[in-house]
């Protein structure tokens, strides 16, 4: 587990969680045929800008900072989609990548509402 000396385990849980999401697409992104080389760069920026997006959201407990988190989840899941359109990524892979960002997404769901139930806000 990660451990951090300002962040509560349960919030860093899912940046562990989304390390199996990096885990699995990375070799994939790389794998990308050359002539989507900049779909692949921005895709890959996508998955590793989110990774500080959970750790900003883990440190400030803001509920913003978990808006845009969840926002960010969403944009990936739309180039991935548009990957899949194009072949670059096969539908299993698209179907499996999903399966692990649906987990992500939903302990970060259940982060919003727990954030939110304890009146905390953010800007």
């Amino acid at each position: 587990m990660i451990r951090d000396e300002n962040g509560h385990p349960r919030d860093l849980a899912i940046v562990e969680k989304y390390g199996a999401v990096v885990s699995y697409l990375y070799p994939i992104l790389q794998a990308m045929p050359r002539r989507h080389g900049d779909l692949r760069a921005h895709m890959i920026g996508l998955l590793c800008d989110t990774v500080g997006l959970l750790y900003h959201a883990a440190k400030s407990r803001q509920v913003s900072r978990l808006h845009a988190a969840d926002a960010q989840l969403a944009t990936l899941r739309y180039w991935l989609q548009f990957a899949t359109d194009r072949r670059c990524i096969s539908y299993h892979q698209h179907r499996t990548a999903l399966g692990h960002i649906a987990e992500v997404g939903a302990m970060l769901g259940a982060w919003i509402k727990l954030a939110k139930s304890n009146g905390r806000s953010g800007t």
